[in-house]
């Protein structure tokens, strides 16, 4: 038998309620949440990021979150910094004797993390990064797809965004990083399976409810606050479409339309992404979205308690 799991992983594609569900689990088992969220990292970046805090408090009780709100609008945060960041939170969780729960959908945090990738700090390479600056985003995404390894194609939806990925696969080209600058965790992984249809619903009515809750003027508040136009593209998705709309590049109708096929293509990319990780070796068992909470949860802790007997199923 295995050893004993150290973390509980919560993943699934965008509007599946995978938040709601670790928030309501780490209140169950009593424990904290680490975010999987590549862009929830960034402060003032809130309805556009889903980040949807209330989710944390379940019951009365403030579930305790990790990397969430760490970083300003306009930083360039990534994987080699989200590892860094992971294991200091997870070990602080750890040192309480709690088992921490990773919650998000960006599945290459979540695999760095779990398989102890080494990683490299990559720095710019100008040179790339002119040779590419006059390509459109097609020819981007056709260089990128000629590469075949870990790093992010999930979140490219901008031509800087692509430029960025490929800086990093050149990078890695010549500078072959080896594995295991940490440990792999050993983690239960559930994901949260929604079809395809009802998860089209839901973004649907979410893209209209966060447009109601002022999301135009968060990005307003963003370029005003002295985030550079360029900065907040970088982001992609809502952050893209509507800095475009502000701006005055695209019309209200173009901005819903085109921000609309572009989340749905992000969770198909999503569970792309979630499907390789099965292929390259994870256990990722999938609960149904629409199960009523407590049924999740019950369903979690008797594969904690398969593992490990020693946890009780009726934590």
């Amino acid at each position: 038998m295995e050893t004993s799991y150290e973390l509980i992983t919560v993943l699934g594609p965008t509007a599946s309620g995978k938040t709601s569900f670790a928030a309501a689990l780490a209140e169950r088992i009593d424990t904290e949440i680490i975010s999987a969220d590549s862009r929830q990292i960034y402060r003032r970046m809130d309805i556009g990021t889903g980040k949807d805090l209330a989710d944390y408090t379940v019951n009365g009780k403030q579930i305790p979150f990790h990397l969430i709100d760490i970083c300003e609008p306009g930083y360039k945060y990534n994987v080699f910094e989200y590892q860094h960041d992971f294991f200091r939170a997870y070990q602080n969780i750890k040192a309480k004797g709690k088992l921490p729960i990773l919650c998000g959908g960006t599945g290459m945090y979540i695999e760095a993390v779990l398989k102890g990738y080494k990683l490299l700090d990559v720095p710019q390479n100008t040179e790339l990064r002119t040779a590419l600056q006059d390509k459109t985003l097609a020819e981007l995404e056709q260089i990128l797809a000629g590469y075949k390894t870990l790093h992010n194609k999930t979140d490219v939806d901008s031509p800087q965004r692509a430029i960025r990925a490929i800086e990093i696969e050149e990078y890695y080209k010549n500078c072959t990083p080896g594995r295991n600058e940490y440990d792999p965790i050993h983690s239960l992984i559930i994901g949260i399976m929604i079809d395809r249809e009802l998860r089209r619903e839901k973004i649907s009515k979410r893209l209209h409810a966060r447009l109601d809750e002022g999301m135009v003027g968060e990005i307003q508040s963003l370029l005003d606050s002295g985030i550079k136009q360029d900065d907040l593209i970088y982001y992609g998705l809502e952050y893209k479409y509507l800095t475009l709309y502000v701006t005055g590049q695209l019309s209200y109708n173009e901005m819903f339309a085109q921000l609309e096929i572009a989340i749905h293509q992000f969770a198909k990319r999503q569970m792309t992404w979630f499907r390789g990780m099965e292929r390259r070796g994870c256990t990722i068992h999938w609960i149904d979205a629409q199960l009523p909470t407590k049924d999740k949860i019950d369903k979690t802790l008797e594969l904690l308690y398969k593992q490990d007997p020693t946890i009780h199923p009726n934590i």
